[in-house]
């Protein structure tokens, strides 16, 4: 007889074995002396070594303006993985020798001289590999992806058709703060490269429960059958924050939430959620089906915008214990500022499968819980029967992913209470992924940066599909109109944000629910 394990492993379909081999090569990460390299790059890289899913030879150089040796590169690299690394203490081993392959090469993003310098290193490479395959991670500022593709090109280290090996960007959010500018980036790094040779990465959608959403859905038959406007009555995202913005007053005073949170990582859960099955499982099917849901979103008219939109920002207040000051005393914050740190958006989704259903999308920070999660609220039964009986009391149905923390997917539904009497009341059934799996799970850099090299772009943004997100922020925009922040709009650090965004989901008899602690 098979044991329960036997049958788990049995059952169990990999799908990667089709996967293309990772091959040697070079990482050039510009932006080396900034904070997502030591924070989240070097160590996702270490994490990869670490675990022998490198290639067999591989090189990092860092770029950026200030002067250091490899040697104090390293030294300071291997200092921040103490605060940055996941998995507990660093083997010393392990960084010995993933350091040996990290090099560094100082200059200036416009000055020619210090791309030849970087030519001079790459082509100094032992193999031919090292030489040939290239991966340029543009860890800077938006405004100077065009100049460093630009730099590259004249350097003769990024061409279109390479004779030899392959050559790719990686290009970090914020991409663009508009249609106008992301279409304008768009052609400044397809001037030089290919489009399949851009690679722009969201971190959200590397998260693993952020993935599993589309296994979720097409590989299960009775959750699929009800993914539809006749059973489904209105889907809910959240991503909240607890924490206030902080040292990023600056940048939020230029993006606000909505470009911030709403335009990249809430419309890809809302893609993944709502989109068709693709044909196959392979990035450009995958894309296709996205930009496609992506482009049936309806573009709210400056009067919907009033009513299917909520802005906040938060005032001070506490949250866990903690004080959070106003956001207006945040530090490079204008003192009459109406940037928003909340937004709740109502849209609607104008094709066959979701017709009429509402998608509640909210966002913002100095909330009560860091979380994110989807709910699918299913309709309610008639009213006969215990509907008819118990009204409003009767809780619906709905199935809740839980993205992030304590990853999992809860069944809510209503159940007899024990005992002599009849009572109903809801229940739940969860599974948890550290429960089920209790194995490591890969932080999202891991999982892109992998498929980057790999030349896997499932995981990242094709320009049409920033286009459209763009597309509809920007009528949002549009209906807001530079208009100050109404009164109503501020919320104290610690609640769930103002109360128009609870009225806007109670004119239809909706609510928000809340995210709260699986376990």
């Amino acid at each position: 007889m098979h044991t329960t394990e036997d049958l788990d492993e049995l059952m169990t379909c990999r799908l990667d074995h089709h996967r293309r081999q990772v091959e040697s090569a070079v990482i050039v990460i510009f932006g080396a002396s900034g904070d997502l390299t030591s924070r989240k790059l070097i160590p996702a890289l270490y994490q990869l070594y670490a675990a022998g899913q490198m290639p067999p030879d591989f090189r990092v150089i860092g770029f950026a303006r200030r002067e250091k040796t490899d040697a104090s590169w390293r030294a300071e690299l291997r200092e921040a993985m103490d605060r940055f690394s996941r998995t507990g203490p660093v083997d010393e081993t392990a960084f010995a020798g993933f350091a040996e392959r990290i090099h560094y090469c100082q200059g200036d993003l416009a000055d020619p001289l210090a791309y030849q310098r970087l030519s001079e290193r790459i082509g100094g490479m032992p193999v031919p590999e090292l030489r040939h395959n290239r991966l340029f991670y543009l860890a800077t500022q938006p405004s100077q992806f065009g100049l460093i593709a630009d730099q590259l090109h004249r350097a003769n280290l990024l061409e279109r058709d390479p004779a030899e090996g392959w050559h790719r960007l990686v290009v970090e959010k914020p991409f663009g703060r508009d249609l106008a500018s992301a279409r304008d980036l768009n052609h400044e790094l397809t001037l030089h490269a290919h489009e399949h040779q851009v690679y722009r990465i969201d971190h959200y959608l590397g998260k693993e429960t952020v993935q599993n959403i589309l296994m979720f859905r097409f590989s299960n038959a009775i959750f699929e059958r009800l993914w539809h406007r006749d059973a489904v009555d209105h889907v809910q995202v959240t991503v909240s924050e607890k924490l206030g913005v902080g040292g990023r007053g600056g940048y939020y005073e230029e993006a606000g939430a909505l470009r911030d949170m709403m335009q990249n990582h809430l419309l890809q859960v809302l893609a993944l959620i709502a989109m068709e099955p693709p044909v196959a499982l392979d990035a450009e099917p995958i894309r296709d089906e996205k930009v496609k849901l992506l482009s049936s979103v309806r573009r709210p008219t400056p009067d919907q915008v009033s009513r299917q939109t909520v802005r906040g920002q938060y005032t001070a207040g506490t949250v866990a214990g903690q004080p959070i000051p106003d956001y207006r005393s945040e530090d490079k914050v204008a003192p009459s500022s109406d940037t928003e740190t909340f937004v709740a958006l109502k849209l609607f989704i104008d094709n066959w499968r979701w017709s009429g259903v509402p998608f509640y999308l909210r966002t913002g920070k100095a909330l009560p819980v860091s979380a994110s999660e989807v709910r699918v609220q299913f309709k309610q039964p008639p009213n006969v029967l215990f509907a008819a009986q118990c009204g409003p009391r009767l809780d619906a149905n709905s199935l809740t992913l839980r993205l992030q923390p304590n990853e999992g997917i809860t069944l809510h539904f209503n159940g007899k209470i024990p005992g002599t009497g009849i009572g109903l009341r809801p229940v739940r059934m969860h599974f948890s992924y550290d429960s089920e799996f209790g194995a490591y799970t890969p932080e999202a850099y891991e999982r892109l940066l992998l498929d980057a090299l790999s030349g896997d772009a499932t995981l990242f943004i094709r320009r049409d599909e920033v286009e459209q997100a763009w597309e509809i922020v920007d009528a949002i925009r549009a209906g807001w109109d530079d208009q100050p922040m109404p009164p109503d709009s501020f919320y104290p650090a610690g609640s769930w944000g103002p109360e128009p965004a609870h009225e806007m989901l109670a004119r239809t008899g909706h609510a928000w629910r809340e995210p709260q602690t699986l376990r």
